[in-house]
């Protein structure tokens, strides 16, 4: 096995996959763009969506990437030695091209060929769907793994969790068949593409803990076994009677993290002892005096202040960069600085902490996301302001805690909580203060006033954290061409300073945020909806072409974000032949869209907004 750096498996993965034909498509932004399912880009597929559906991708069938990710959904386990919020998921696409054949062919070479990552055969291990009702076990990655793996005389049979022990050496259970909840992909919703999968796994030979069951097995949680890749094969589609059809066309859809890869072939135990990791825990060290690997609660909130740093970073320095805030994804951004800040409090870090993290991360990440270059002085600013506001948090939190114990000598659970919610006041500081004063914080009262705040939360975000394909519908596709006339028509009333900072599409709104620096008027507001409403009327053509990014722009299109497309791109046309230059809009955009704007029926914005400083929102329907 070979001892790779971080970025040497990044490079290697990408290598192997042009090789094999792949064009390599940059990341694209870590903020979904016109997908209201999900709050960031969670796997390599997102970005992807409209291609796995029938779209023409501009770079071809087969496609690459290290696209870079944020999972939010285990934010309270990081500190441990496996869970992060920020991570780049290594992964290779066949948009109705190469199936299982080809792909766990070329698995088993990128992990086991000498050239490559040079894994023994023998610790690897994989799981397949086992079948049901719906459809068969997949019996053909079955023979498939086996034909590989007695390519270096293995024997690959066939176990059972639970049952059989996993392979010793050359001889023995080496896949593992499981139902749905373990190799099955999708769909996100109701109904839609899936499929089964196949998960490699890679033996860490530590000893099983029984805790965990008489017999281990690759899907085993005592963590002898770590899943390094999995391989989606969508070719099926659920349908409203909940029946599975075959899909027209069949997709490929992989996924491996490279910082677990780049553990495992470190030979390190954790995601955070790999070299990129341990270079940025020696800045920490180094600046502020506290050393890893000189306790288990220490490491922790040394892991916390790196993840959770990082991981704003990304989000702050991204092209489609979201700062700290009270709502949404600024939310999280605010969540992850302040765990970050109380964590160095707890280390005995009391200057400012955040800016010299985030230089660190930018000066590992720049070269491979060079928009964390260009947006530096951005992400240092709000770090610095953010976790200066945290330090005025803390200071009144302490003040209120004070007040409170004075008076009755004690703190309640309720009051615990009130500190947390109302103050932004650590239930961790709660409990050491009231320890040092040698009485304790009722966790049980505490627990139950943050279950019911926690089951308000989720209320009040249902649907926003389902993960999977975007919503493309027809109403979809209509408020996606509504954006784009929206856009032009912004730039005809208020002025060609105007361009889009982001937008937000479900089925029934498009919200749209544009550079502007002052409230629209209401006379403004009717002459946007006036020209968009009067290109509806007139019925224009709606069409794409593809083209280079240079070749859009001498066409006159606009375009956002374009670091994230590759050497071709959609270039959407809303015809209009009393126009001089022959088209109402051209813009750069993935679709989808409607191929007239009549079917729109009409267009209402129903609010115009401040977001921040020199950003404006809009939020509009359409067919009325």
């Amino acid at each position: 096995m070979k001892q790779l750096t971080t970025d040497q498996v990044r490079q290697m993965f990408l290598d192997f996959f042009k090789q094999k034909g792949h064009a390599i498509i940059p990341s694209a932004s870590l903020i979904p763009e016109n997908d209201p399912t999900v709050l960031f880009t969670t796997a390599g597929m997102h970005p992807l969506v409209p291609y796995f559906l029938g779209e023409t991708h501009p770079m071809g069938k087969r496609l690459a990437s290290v696209q870079k990710c944020l999972r939010t959904v285990d934010i309270d386990n990081v500190g441990d030695n496996r869970h992060g919020t920020f991570f780049e998921m290594l992964g290779n696409w066949s948009l109705g091209d190469y199936f299982k054949e080809e792909t766990i062919q070329w698995s088993y070479e990128l992990l086991v060929g000498k050239a490559w990552f040079d894994i023994d055969p023998e610790r690897l291990f994989v799981t397949v769907f086992k079948g049901d009702d719906d459809a068969p076990r997949d019996d053909e990655s079955i023979n498939m793994w086996q034909a590989q793996f007695a390519v270096h005389g293995i024997a690959a049979d066939v176990g059972e969790a639970g049952k059989d022990e996993p392979a010793q050496k050359s001889q023995g259970p080496r896949i593992y068949p499981y139902h749905k909840d373990n190799n099955w992909w999708g769909p996100a919703g109701q109904t839609g593409p899936c499929g089964p999968d196949t998960e490699i796994y890679f033996d860490t030979r530590k000893p099983h803990n029984p805790f965990f069951g008489a017999m281990c097995h690759p899907a085993c949680d005592c963590g002898r076994f770590v899943e390094i890749w999995n391989n989606v094969f969508m070719q099926y589609n659920k349908r409203d009677d909940g029946k599975f059809e075959p899909l027209a066309q069949r997709n490929v859809d992989t996924g491996m993290g490279l910082e677990r890869m780049a553990a495992m072939l470190q030979g390190v135990p954790t995601i955070f002892d790999t070299d990129l990791n341990q270079r940025l825990i020696k800045v920490l060290a180094d600046v502020f005096k506290v050393g890893y690997g000189q306790g288990e609660e220490r490491d922790r909130s040394i892991r916390i202040i790196i993840d959770h740093i990082r991981a704003a970073t990304f989000i702050i320095g991204d092209p489609r960069g979201v700062a700290p805030s009270n709502v949404g994804q600024g939310y999280i951004v605010r969540r992850l600085i302040r765990r970050a800040v109380r964590e160095a409090r707890r280390l005995g870090i009391e200057t400012l902490m955040s800016p010299t993290v985030a230089e660190a991360v930018i000066s590992e990440y720049e070269k491979i996301y060079p928009e964390l270059e260009t947006n530096t002085e951005k992400v240092l600013i709000e770090l610095k302001k953010e976790e200066e506001k945290f330090g005025a948090t803390l200071e009144r939190g302490l003040k209120e805690f004070k007040r409170m114990f004075d008076k009755e000598k004690q703190i309640t659970g309720e009051q615990a909580f009130v500190l947390y919610s109302t103050y932004g006041f650590p239930v961790e500081l709660t409990e050491e203060l009231v320890l040092e004063q040698g009485a304790k914080v009722d966790r049980e009262a505490f627990a139950e006033e943050f279950k019911k705040h926690q089951e308000l939360s989720r209320t009040a975000s249902a649907g926003v954290f389902k993960g999977g394909l975007a919503d493309q519908s027809e109403e979809t596709a209509k408020l996606h061409t509504a954006t784009h006339l929206l856009q032009q028509a912004l730039r005809m009333v208020l002025g060609d300073h105007v361009a889009q900072k982001g937008s937000n599409i479900t089925a029934e709104r498009l919200r749209f945020d544009f550079v502007h620096p002052e409230k629209m008027t209401p006379e403004q507001i009717q002459q946007v909806e006036k020209i968009v409403n009067d290109v509806i009327q007139r019925d224009l053509a709606v069409d794409y072409q593809e083209m280079t990014v240079s070749e859009a722009k001498a066409a006159g299109a606009i375009g956002l974000f374009e670091d994230k497309y590759g050497a071709k791109v959609k270039v959407y046309t809303v015809h209009d032949p009393q126009d001089p230059r022959g088209f109402f809009s051209k813009e750069i955009c993935g679709g989808p869209h409607v191929t007239h704007t009549g079917e729109l029926g009409g267009f209402k914005i129903q609010k115009e907004e401040a977001v921040s400083s020199g950003v404006r929102r809009i939020k509009a329907v359409v067919n009325v």
